[in-house]
């Protein structure tokens, strides 16, 4: 997050006043948006966590999703290394993009996006009819069952290793990592939850090998 000696190197004079700031999904990674802020915006969006902007249309602090609903939950914020553009993190409640897509660059998206995307569908299967869905239907069968298709998914994955066949490995892994996002969510967890336990370990492992 920007602190105070961050703030106060950012580049306004250079900008004109307005920073440009780039919007990012703080899980995917996928750019949402670009908007400006003025001193004021950022303010705003650091106080109340929710994404402002200079509206250059609206002559005025522009909340995004004020009308829509849409709000933009702030994450993390940052500064480039001229100090002269910032790229927020956020956590979007809906579509960005006033024309209903996810993002204002349409369909350009990063290739693990639709891990993300997957994830969310997956999620919003826990209420659906086990009748008319496959992922609904684990979820009724319960955890129990999730779990059992993560262990068989698991071993189907590394005797297709051991074969090397390189298809069916992709395929069995495909089927894995499916079942695991599943058995994540059925525990109301989310992928972010294991990359966090990953990113943890990794950062105590560098920080023991500085010391040694």
């Amino acid at each position: 997050m920007l602190t105070e000696e961050t703030q106060a190197k950012l580049d306004w004079e250079k900008t004109g006043g307005l920073i440009p700031a780039i919007v990012q999904d703080a899980v995917s990674g996928r750019v949402l948006m670009l908007g400006y802020m003025n001193k004021e915006a950022l303010k705003q969006t650091l106080e109340t966590k929710k994404v402002t902007f200079f509206s250059r249309t609206k002559n005025r602090l522009w909340t995004k999703g004020e009308t829509s609903g849409n709000f933009l939950h702030l994450v993390d914020i940052g500064t480039d290394c001229d100090n002269d553009t910032l790229l927020v993190l956020v956590n979007a409640d809906g579509p960005t993009c006033h024309l209903g897509t996810t993002s204002c660059f349409g369909s350009l998206e990063p290739k693990w996006q639709f891990l993300r995307d997957l994830e969310l569908l997956l999620g919003s299967r826990r209420t659906a009819d086990p009748a008319t869905s496959y992922t609904a239907s684990l979820y009724a069968r319960g955890t129990k069952r999730i779990a059992q298709k993560v262990g068989e998914e698991g071993v189907e994955t590394a005797l297709a290793a051991t074969v090397h066949d390189r298809e069916e490995l992709k395929n069995e892994a495909a089927d894995l990592v499916y079942h695991l996002l599943v058995l994540l969510q059925d525990q109301d967890l989310e992928l972010a939850d294991v990359i966090g336990i990953l990113r943890a370990r990794h950062a105590a492992r560098e920080a023991k090998a500085q010391a040694k």
